[in-house]
C-alpha cells in the first residue's frame, strides 16, 4: 500500500505527522519509514520490544491472528510467550515445518503449522511482528511505560546543598592547582599511545590526597580546558606540561577558575570515569588517550542535571535508591541507545558531585546558572559562597603550621616549598622537616629570608624549635659540596668525605680519594646528588668560579591548543596581554628618553663588569641583547644575579623576571 501526503481524513493528518516526526519520508515508490525505526521496534527481553515486520506472504488481520491465537493449546501458547519474552527468535529443533494444523504433535508445530513462528534458513524460527502486537493484547511493548519513573528523593535544604557543593567545587579547583603546578617542575612521560602512564597517575592521586577516579577526572578536565598539553623534554622525550593558559587561569578568582572547569566537562565527550576499565580487547584505558571518548556520554550528563534540577526545593536524589531511579528516568526518555546508559548515569552523577555541580544529591543554584549558559552569573553565585583566602598560618611548638582556612595562592606555594602537607580540610597542617627546609636552601632560600618568611606570616610566634631545625639544616646546609669531573664531592672537613668513602651503601658511586678534602666520582652529577642525599649528606652545588651554585627547577609551560582555549581564560590572557603591552610602552617610551649617543659596544668581559657593579649598587641598566634567532634589541633590566655566565634580571618590558645569557649582551650601559 502506498500512502501519499494527499490521503483524506486521519490517514493524511497522520501521515503529516510522522513527516514532522522525521520517522517517515516520501520515496520514489511511495512513502517509507526511516532508516531505524523498523530497528527501534526490534529488542530482546530487557528492551520488551519486539519486531512488528511481518514475516509471512499473506499478513493475517487482527480477526484472524485472534482466531489462531485462541486454537492454541496451553504449552504451545506458553511456548510462544517464551519466544517473545527471548527476542522473537528460536530454533525449530525437531520440529517439522511443512504441516498442517491437524498433523501438529507438538507445541512446536502448532506454532509453525497455524503460521505464529515463520521459518527461516538455518533451522530457525521467527516471531512475526503482528502476532506479538496481537499477544500483548494489542501493544508494542510487554510493560507499559506510560508513566514517567519517578526519582527517589530525600529532604535537604537548599543552602545545604549549596554549601556541600561549594565545597567541593574550591576543592576541584585547588587539586587541579597543585597537580598542574607540580607538573611543571616535574612532569610525566608521554605514553606511546599519547595517554598518561598509570605509575604517574597514582602519583598524581597521592599528590592531591584523591583516589585515581578523582585524579583521572581532573587531568581529563584540565586537558579539555587547555591547561594540560604535550611537549618534549631536554632529550626530545614528550611530555605532559602545564601550558600558558594555565598561568593566566590562576590569575582568575577562584570562582572563575570553577567555570572554566565546569563548562569543559559539561560540553565534553571524553569519559574520564572509564579510566581503569578494560576495552573489548582486553586492555587497560589510560587517562588522555584519544580514544577515550563517546558521543553519548554528553547528552547522559545532561539528562541526569536537568532531572536533578526539576527536583522540588528541598528534595535531593535519596541515598542508595536514587541512582536506580535516575537510571530509570534517563532510560525512559531515552530508551533506544547506548547500551552504557546506566554506568554513563552514574559516571554522570559521581563526576559532577567531584567537580561541585552536585552536594549532596541535589544540583546546586550556581550550577543551574552554569547549566542554563549563563556563566557570570554562575560564578557571581558561587563567589558567595567560597571562603575568602587567608595570608597568615598558625605556627605550632611540634614543628606544624595550621592554615585555618585557603591561603592565597603565592603564600601556598613558599609554604609548599619549605613544608610538606600533612592533611588537607577545612584546616590544612604543614610539617616542618629537614629535608623540606632543605628543599627551601636549594632554591636559593638563605636561613635569614627563612626566618623572616616564617615571622611575617604566622599569627603566633615562631616556637624555638623551628628556629633550631632551620638553624641546624642551613648549617649544615653545603658543607659536602658536589661539581663535575664526571663529578667530584669537596668538603673542608676531612672525616666528613672519609664517612662517605667507607659507607656501606656507597661503594656503588666510583668515589676515589683525589685529595684529602676532595673526592671524584664516576658517577654523573644528577645521580650523585640524591644518593648522597639518601646517605645522610647535604650536599650543594659548587659552580665553576667555587661559589655555591643554587638549583632552582624552571616551571615548563606548553602553547595552549586553541581548540580547547576556554573563553573565560581566554578573556584572562587578553587582559595580560594589554597589561603587557601597556609596560612595553613605557618600557620604549624609557629607551627612546635615554643618552641618544651611547658609547661604543662593550666586549663580553666589559659587559659582566658593568652588571656587577650595577647590582651591587641598584641601578637599572640599558643592554644590547642578540637572542637565539640572531635578533637584536634593548632592554631596561634590573640585574637580580649574575652568576654562572647568566644574567638574571627584571625586565622592564615583560615587568618579569627572566634570564639572559651574558655571551648574547653587546653593550650596558647605566640609566
Amino acid at each position: 500500500m502506498q500512502l501519499v501526503n494527499g490521503a483524506p481524513g486521519p490517514v493524511g493528518a497522520a501521515v503529516e505527522h510522522l513527516q514532522d516526526l522525521a520517522l517517515v519520508w516520501q520515496a520514489t515508490g511511495g512513502l517509507r519509514a526511516l532508516t531505524g525505526v523498523g530497528e527501534a521496534m526490534v529488542g530482546g527481553p530487557g528492551a520488551g520490544v519486539s519486531g512488528l515486520r511481518s514475516f509471512s506472504s499473506e499478513p493475517a488481520s487482527v480477526g484472524d491472528l485472534t482466531r489462531r491465537l485462541g486454537e492454541l493449546s496451553a504449552a504451545a501458547r506458553a511456548m510462544l510467550q517464551h519466544v517473545d519474552q527471548a527476542g522473537g527468535e528460536a530454533t525449530a529443533g525437531s520440529a517439522r515445518t511443512t504441516v498442517s494444523p491437524q498433523q501438529a504433535a507438538t507445541p512446536a508445530e502448532e506454532l509453525i503449522s497455524r503460521r505464529l513462528l515463520v521459518p527461516r534458513g538455518g533451522g530457525q524460527v521467527v516471531l512475526p511482528g503482528e502476532v506479538a502486537v496481537e499477544l500483548r493484547g494489542g501493544h508494542t511493548t510487554r510493560d507499559a511505560m506510560d508513566d514517567v519513573p519517578v526519582l527517589a528523593t530525600s529532604e535537604r535544604s537548599r543552602p545545604v546543598v549549596d554549601h556541600a557543593a561549594a565545597g567541593a567545587a574550591f576543592e576541584a579547583v585547588r587539586r587541579v592547582e597543585l597537580l598542574l603546578d607540580h607538573w611543571g617542575d616535574d612532569p610525566p612521560t608521554v605514553l606511546r599511545s599519547g595517554g598518561l602512564g598509570v605509575r604517574d597517575l597514582k602519583a598524581a592521586a597521592a599528590l592531591v590526597q584523591a583516589d585515581e577516579p578523582t585524579a583521572a577526572l581532573l587531568v581529563e578536565t584540565a586537558w579539555g580546558a587547555g591547561l594540560l598539553a604535550t611537549t618534549a623534554d631536554l632529550h626530545g622525550n614528550p611530555t605532559w606540561v602545564p601550558t600558558d593558559a594555565f598561568d593566566a587561569w590562576t590569575e582568575l578568582a577562584p570562582a572563575r577558575r570553577w567555570v572554566a572547569l565546569a563548562r569543559t566537562w559539561w560540553e565534553s565527550q571524553r569519559v574520564p570515569s572509564a579510566v581503569g576499565s578494560r576495552d573489548s580487547a582486553g586492555k587497560t584505558w589510560n587517562a588522555l588517550v584519544p580514544e577515550l571518548h563517546n558521543p553519548w556520554v554528553t547528552e547522559s550528563r545532561r539528562l541526569t542535571l536537568a532531572a536533578l534540577g526539576e527536583l522540588p526545593d528541598g528534595e535531593v536524589l535519596a541515598a542508595g535508591t536514587g541512582l536506580p531511579s535516575m537510571v530509570a528516568r534517563v532510560s525512559w526518555q531515552r530508551p533506544r541507545r547506548p547500551r552504557l546508559r546506566a554506568e554513563q548515569v552514574a559516571w554522570a552523577t559521581l563526576e559532577a558531585s567531584v567537580l561541585g555541580l552536585t552536594g549532596l544529591g541535589g544540583l546546586a543554584s550556581y550550577a543551574a546558572l552554569l547549566v542554563a549558559g549563563d556563566q557570570d552569573r554562575a560564578a557571581d553565585a558561587l563567589a558567595t559562597l567560597l571562603p575568602e583566602p587567608i595570608d597568615h598560618v598558625l605556627l605550632q611548638a611540634d614543628l606544624t603550621a595550621v592554615a585555618p582556612g585557603p591561603l592565597e595562592t603565592g603564600l601556598a606555594r613558599r609554604l609548599q616549598l619549605i613544608a610538606d602537607v600533612e592533611s588537607r580540610g577545612g584546616a590544612t597542617v604543614y610539617r616542618f622537616t629537614p629535608a623540606s627546609v632543605r628543599r627551601g636552601l636549594d632554591t636559593g632560600w638563605t636561613a635569614v629570608e627563612l626566618h623572616g618568611f616564617l615571622a611575617g606570616v604566622s599569627r603566633t610566634p615562631v616556637p624555638q624549635p623551628l628556629t633550631y631545625l632551620v638553624d641546624d639544616t642551613a648549617r649544615t646546609f653545603g658543607t659536602v659540596r658536589v661539581g663535575h669531573a664526571e663529578s667530584f664531592v669537596r668538603a673542608d672537613d676531612e672525616a666528613a668525605l672519609t664517612e662517605l668513602m667507607h659507607h656501606p651503601r656507597a661503594a656503588g658511586l666510583g668515589l676515589r680519594r683525589l685529595a684529602p678534602t676532595v673526592l671524584i666520582s664516576s658517577t654523573p652529577l644528577d645521580l650523585l646528588l640524591p644518593r648522597l642525599r639518601d646517605l645522610g649528606a647535604a650536599p650543594a652545588v659548587e659552580a665553576e668560579d667555587g661559589t655555591l651554585r643554587v638549583l632552582r627547577p624552571e616551571s615548563r609551560r606548553a602553547r595552549t591548543p586553541r581548540a580547547r582555549r576556554v573563553g573565560a581564560v581566554r578573556a584572562a590572557r587578553q587582559s595580560v596581554r594589554v597589561s603587557q603591552v601597556v609596560t612595553a610602552v613605557r618600557a620604549g617610551d624609557r629607551v627612546a628618553a635615554t643618552d641618544p649617543s651611547p658609547s661604543a659596544p662593550l666586549t663580553a668581559t666589559g659587559s659582566l663588569s658593568a652588571l656587577r657593579e650595577a647590582l651591587e649598587t641598584g641601578t637599572s641598566v640599558l643592554i644590547s641583547y642578540v637572542d637565539n634567532q640572531g635578533t637584536s634589541s634593548e632592554r631596561i633590566v634590573d640585574p637580580i644575579s649574575v652568576e654562572g655566565g647568566t644574567l638574571v634580571a627584571r625586565d622592564h618590558r615583560t615587568d618579569a623576571e627572566r634570564s639572559f645569557a651574558v655571551h648574547r649582551i653587546s653593550g650596558v650601559r647605566a640609566l
